[in-house]
């Protein structure tokens, strides 16, 4: 029997009569990183807003750890860390301070920020001003903050935005290592298919609120040409919804 972290039926969300989320089922495996991909407006935020218990549903039920979100939200969510778009910081305080305003807020043990800092490879600079960072360090620095309380889920909503092939790749290297050695279950959308590529065990493809495909990537590749890229396959998927 498989684990799921997360385990979404028949999710909907409707806006003024339009579903921008219509009737998905997503079931997301302990330890594994789940790409959840698709073109812009897709409906990826607005799932992701939904498993945070950030907006509600209009239909369906969401699942997390085994427990239903509506009932025991406040319980699930001091296991999960979340970026979501662009995180906030206080630039004329150091990469520690503003870590440590964080787990205030999450009220954990604030010895465990040095750990979190050396781990997305910022100790170095933890006496640093934010408001002295690259966007890539900035990056990183939100991962932290999601990392704090060493939550079991990390969501991350395009963690790469806006990130030259560098911060890509050190950003990519770093969700690698949090699902390999540190056995976190990752959930990240994104629409740079071709780091999904190298990272991801499973996929969620989604278009116009509706889900195309949900299994791994090896399953996915297996339906198509093995040498197909991801992107290709996406845009086949896509192309004709």
């Amino acid at each position: 029997m498989k684990n799921y972290v997360v385990e979404v039926n028949n999710l909907s969300k409707t806006y003024r009569g339009f579903n921008t989320v219509n009737n998905i089922n997503l079931n997301i495996k302990e330890g594994k990183i789940y790409g959840f991909l698709g073109p812009n407006g897709a409906g990826k935020s607005t799932t992701i807003r939904m498993i945070l218990g950030l907006i509600k549903s209009s239909s369906g039920s969401i699942k997390v750890f085994g427990k239903n979100l509506k009932e025991s939200r406040s319980e699930i969510l001091k296991n999960v860390g979340a970026l979501v778009e662009s995180p906030s910081y206080y630039g004329h305080l150091n990469a520690y301070e503003n870590l440590k305003i964080w787990a205030t807020i999450k009220n954990v043990d604030k010895n465990s920020i040095n750990d979190v800092l050396r781990l997305v490879n910022l100790y170095e600079h933890r006496k640093k001003k934010v408001s002295k960072f690259s966007l890539g360090m900035k990056q990183r620095l939100g991962i932290a903050q999601a990392l704090i309380g060493d939550p079991e889920l990390i969501i991350l909503d395009e963690p790469t935005n806006g990130l030259d092939p560098m911060g890509i790749k050190e950003i990519r290297n770093l969700i690698v290592d949090l699902a390999k050695k540190h056995n976190k279950t990752i959930i990240i959308s994104s629409h740079i298919l071709s780091e999904m590529e190298l990272m991801v065990d499973d996929v969620g493809i989604i278009n116009k609120g509706n889900l195309l495909y949900e299994g791994s990537l090896v399953n996915l590749k297996s339906k198509y040409n093995s040498d197909m890229k991801l992107e290709d396959i996406f845009l086949e998927l896509v192309g004709g919804n």
